[in-house]
């Protein structure tokens, strides 16, 4: 690299994994950075060809990518089915969470939907402008409660038939077997990443 200088590089050797370099332009001030340039890194550069093939047969391989696949068609299969109560499936979900706990912290309610804080703050404020929840400081000056109103247990009673509907779906075009044994790897899968 003659005429430019490597400010910083990402990449991992021998995985094919995307590297990230920014460059400077010469004579800039070094902590200017010009630009991304993206480049791949393999043990032996492959064809476009190969380097397709490779990605395809690693493509379902991806417990992540598996995983957030199927999530995303059981959310839209309940999303749907709960759309005339106007509840999407991760409220119904928070608001349950709610019901069965309450009055339950902010933090022990992200604990337990296994959401992050600021996704689970950005939910509970929809649900509060709908005047499902209620969000009141806690014991602790540190924390807020969350409770569900009337009109959000009025709400849960609505929509509790409907996600009854999806869930029988589900569960039958699975089987009953095959669905408790799927519940208990996803929970094993939940405890392991939350082990690390």
């Amino acid at each position: 690299m003659s005429d430019r200088t490597l400010a910083s590089h990402r990449y991992r050797a021998g995985q094919g994994l995307p590297i990230s370099l920014w460059v400077v332009s010469p004579g800039a001030d070094k902590k200017t950075l010009d630009r991304p340039t993206t480049g791949v890194y393999t043990p032996i550069m492959l064809n476009r060809g190969s380097q397709s093939e490779l990605a395809k047969s690693k493509a379902g391989e991806c417990v992540c990518g598996s995983l957030r696949k199927a999530a995303r068609a059981v959310t839209q299969l309940y999303d749907e089915v709960l759309r005339p109560t106007g509840l999407r499936i991760t409220q119904f979900g928070i608001l349950g969470a709610t019901m069965a706990m309450e009055p339950i912290t902010v933090s022990r309610l992200a604990e337990a939907t296994v959401t992050d804080r600021t996704t689970l703050t950005r939910n509970l404020k929809l649900l509060q402008e709908q005047g499902l929840i209620r969000v009141d400081p806690g014991n602790d000056r540190r924390e807020r409660e969350v409770t569900l109103t009337d009109q959000g247990r009025k709400a849960v009673a609505r929509a509790y038939p409907l996600w009854q509907k999806a869930q029988t779906h589900v569960v039958k075009g699975l089987g009953e077997g095959r669905w408790r044994g799927l519940r208990g790897e996803l929970s094993a899968v939940v405890s392991l990443t939350r082990a690390s």
